[in-house]
């Protein structure tokens, strides 16, 4: 697993659209497999799961985007899984690592305070 977790500053349709961007312009192969969105008086959320295959790994691998809004703070979380052949442990995280990155210039370009992994 891989993982981006940070706040970030903007407009939040702006973020998710050039997320969402960079995941589809980043992997031949991604595709959305779900969305989900949530809003209240003070907060807003949305949810985002791609799939993609690995030819390195030779399998499928999954992200997930979480963009969360609350007063003016915005948070986003991206967390890769699937990606290895063992059945008890991991044994490669290749295919995350890459999936991942398809998607942290794009992050990093509306961050810049408190960006941790």
């Amino acid at each position: 697993m891989a993982k981006i977790q940070c706040e970030v500053f903007g407009d939040f349709d702006m973020i998710l659209n050039s997320v969402c961007r960079a995941v589809n312009s980043g992997s031949l192969s991604a595709s959305l497999e779900d969305s989900s969105d949530f809003y209240d008086t003070n907060a807003r959320c949305a949810v985002r799961v791609y799939e993609r295959y690995s030819y390195l790994g030779k399998n499928r691998v999954s992200l997930s985007i979480t963009l969360f809004k609350t007063g003016d703070h915005i948070y986003i979380s991206a967390i890769t899984s699937g990606g290895s052949e063992a059945m008890f442990f991991k044994l490669n995280t290749f295919g995350e690592k890459s999936f991942l990155n398809t998607v942290r210039e794009t992050i990093e370009s509306f961050t810049y305070r408190g960006y941790y992994e």
